[in-house]
């Protein structure tokens, strides 16, 4: 591996002289610096192997630039070897507490010099070796973990799916609505990890349907007023099924089962909630969930056209829906289009290894 060896010498002649001995070491290359102040912007701008420094010089001394250089996050363990003509032990016990690693006097002894940096060198190789194994190994979690993810997206979606097959739902509807609910947090500005938490855990919105008995899940006709009651506790249902874990997301995905059917201005179940004591997530949800079921061919009904649909959202806003979240599902139509195109119902539907694939 080449070795970048950074020399820093008020004297060019110093500076010649220490180049021409590392260029002789295998794989090692000099950076040669006769101002102390542009060769310690170079250091802390990138890693060096080693540091030769010479101790006295004009506006920042070799203690003052080991001192710096230590101060910067990630160049603690990098070896610094530094070069005085001084031999007070004051000196010498300075520069120890500011970072510097061994010495040279001068005049320097051309053996000595080789011995010390090759030593130094050595050190510095196992340092990055080590440095690599562990990248290596980071990698290599990064990717266990990520299929570790990717299966149990799989497993969410799947049984989210088994609670939706008992209803005229798909599970095509289960992707688009996660995917739209993603969108609608990327337009509101959620981070990164909010957005990817929304994808996981809105697939599990309906998943207390299987505690829903089939005369009323699977009623064709609508429902009368005892059987809705009945119907509404899929809410209770899928918060009791999915709360108490230790996963943040399946905490999101409990929060989200109780209250994506609470509405704006109070009138919602299962609590009645109102405004922004409705949990975000949950209002989000509710208008990707309620524009995919309106815009869906189910055997009980057509789908609706799209103007309709967004008719019905935009009369909702403030009354069923947050008018934030509306505007921001309506603000980029053309993704709300390609998430439909991806998930088609029949398509999906026919290709069922495919609904883990986020």
């Amino acid at each position: 591996m080449k070795m970048n060896v950074i020399v820093v010498d008020d004297t060019p002649i110093n500076v010649t002289l220490i180049s021409h001995l590392i260029r002789k070491i295998d794989d090692c290359v000099p950076v040669e610096f006769t101002d102390p102040q542009k060769g310690l912007a170079w250091c802390l701008a990138q890693v060096p192997d080693l540091i030769i420094v010479d101790y006295m010089m004009p506006e920042l001394d070799g203690i003052e630039f080991v001192r710096q250089f230590r101060a910067c996050p990630g160049r603690e363990d990098i070896p610094v070897l530094m070069v005085t003509a001084n031999d007070q032990i004051e000196v010498r016990h300075q520069a120890l507490e500011a970072g510097a690693n061994d010495f040279l006097t001068k005049p320097i002894d051309k053996a000595e010099f080789m011995a010390r940096t090759r030593n130094m060198l050595s050190l510095r190789r196992s340092q990055r070796k080590l440095e690599d194994r562990a990248a290596w190994l980071a990698e290599e979690v990064k990717k266990a973990t990520a299929e570790i993810l990717a299966r149990e997206r799989e497993t969410i979606i799947r049984l989210s799916k088994a609670a939706d097959s008992r209803d005229p739902e798909t599970g095509a509807h289960i992707l688009r609505m996660s995917h739209f609910s993603r969108l609608i947090a990327a337009n509101m500005g959620l981070s990164e990890a909010d957005q990817d938490m929304l994808l996981e855990a809105a697939p599990m919105h309906d998943i207390g349907k299987v505690g829903i008995p089939d005369h009323i899940l699977l009623k064709p006709g609508r429902l009368d007023v005892a059987e809705f009651e009945i119907m509404k506790q899929h809410a209770t249902k899928g918060y009791e099924i999915l709360n108490g874990s230790q996963s943040a997301m399946l905490q999101a995905a409990a929060e989200i089962a109780l209250a994506h059917h609470e509405k704006y201005d109070g009138s919602g179940y299962p609590n009645g909630l109102a405004g922004n004591n409705i949990p975000l997530f949950a209002r989000i949800c509710a208008v990707g969930d309620v524009f995919d079921a309106l815009t869906s061919e189910r055997p009980y009904k057509k789908a609706w056209e799209d103007d309709r649909a967004i008719a019905l959202l935009r009369e909702g806003m403030g009354s069923h829906f947050d008018p934030v979240c509306v505007e921001a599902f309506l603000k980029d139509w053309e993704a709300v289009t390609a998430i439909r195109t991806r998930f088609k119902d029949d398509e999906t539907e026919r290709n069922n290894h495919t609904l883990g694939g986020y």
